[in-house]
């Protein structure tokens, strides 16, 4: 990353600055950050002081930078361990780096002193009182409970370790109308047959990056999806229109190791190049929602269950473990709620 960081005062208030060259695409990025402002006075672009926020740039806390001896040697097992597990390695560093800021946290006690308490302790102390969302808590957990069970004598009861309170959000969903707009808004095939993939296939964005020409099966009609999340293949039904755009994009860009390749030959698209293609084509079609690649996939879904699809089947395409994370999106439906005659109506 072409970037470095800094704690500054600004408005007597603690923030992050960031340095950086000129770059549209590093101002976009930076923009996405929240909190994320420019000041004048000190010509530099600057962000909340978040752990978060410290972790993203590689900043130190300020009163332990390391966990204690033990816990080196302990996170390097449990790195070992998942890997033994076949973890895939953003899990391991994901795990790896929560367990990190856990053992820093509790770095004068020996790990097999550590207890529930301390679990709660760290929530409160740690979590809680650096506005860290409920998600990354809920990551910590998952970190801390996988690492006791490779721990032989512990005082943790795995069992008891509680977590956050989820928030029950609904998936965000566009009309079939602003889709539309988005997929067109791009004149370039490349562009406008990567997103038109994930919006026809419900795919997540390391699963359309992830694709090979081998993968797509035109006699067929179906795109195989290779390892996807959790490490499970499934197959997705392939569009006859999608088809004939992927032939014409294939005769433009011949693609060899990657279905969509980057600057280098056999290179995959960078993730990040993909969700700047998103917010231009969402400028161009004059969309003033926070769309992201996944409200596509969600879009799919929902578009999906309206037409009529069996939850079943939904839940296969999109490669839940569980039905239940399918049923959310009978909360966005519409197709039975706009039936329903308000009261309003008979006044």
């Amino acid at each position: 990353m072409n970037w470095a960081a800094k704690l500054i005062q600004h408005n007597s208030e603690n923030r992050i600055a960031v340095y950086f060259e000129k770059s549209q695409d590093l101002i976009t990025r930076i923009k996405q950050i929240e909190g994320a402002r420019w000041s004048h006075q000190k010509t530099v672009w600057h962000i909340p002081d978040t752990i978060e926020n410290r972790e993203r740039f590689k900043i130190e806390p300020p009163s332990y930078s390391l966990p204690s001896p033990e816990g080196i040697v302990q996170i390097q097992k449990f790195k070992q361990w998942m890997r033994s597990k076949r973890y895939s390695e953003s899990t391991i560093t994901t795990y790896s780096e929560a367990l990190k800021s856990f053992l820093i946290f509790h770095s004068e006690k020996p790990v097999v002193e550590i207890n529930n308490e301390d679990v709660i302790i760290y929530n409160n102390e740690y979590i809680l009182k650096n506005n860290l969302s409920a998600s990354y808590q809920n990551q910590t957990v998952n970190a801390i409970k996988l690492f006791f069970i490779t721990v032989r004598e512990t005082k943790i009861d795995i069992d008891k370790i509680h977590r956050p309170k989820r928030a029950k959000l609904l998936p965000n969903v566009l009309s079939k109308e602003e889709i539309k707009l988005i997929l067109n808004a791009h004149s370039n095939i490349k562009h406008k047959m990567m997103l038109s993939l994930i919006y026809s296939c419900g795919l997540r964005c390391g699963e359309l990056l992830a694709l090979q020409p081998v993968h797509i099966d035109s006699q067929r009609n179906i795109v195989l999806l290779k390892n996807a999340k959790g490490k499970k293949d499934r197959i997705v039904p392939l569009s006859p229109k999608i088809l004939e755009m992927l032939r014409d994009y294939y005769t433009v860009y011949k693609p060899t190791a990657y279905l969509f390749e980057g600057r280098g030959t056999g290179q995959p698209y960078d993730a990040r190049s993909l969700q700047l293609i998103l917010k231009q084509a969402i400028v161009k079609a004059n969309i003033k929602k926070p769309v992201t690649l996944h409200w596509l996939r969600h879009s799919y879904a929902t578009h999906l269950l309206e037409s009529g699809t069996d939850l079943r089947y939904i839940q296969e395409l999109l490669g839940h473990n569980s039905s239940k994370t399918t049923e959310i999106y009978t909360h966005v439906s519409t197709k039975s709620i706009q039936q329903i005659k308000s009261p309003f109506d008979d006044l």
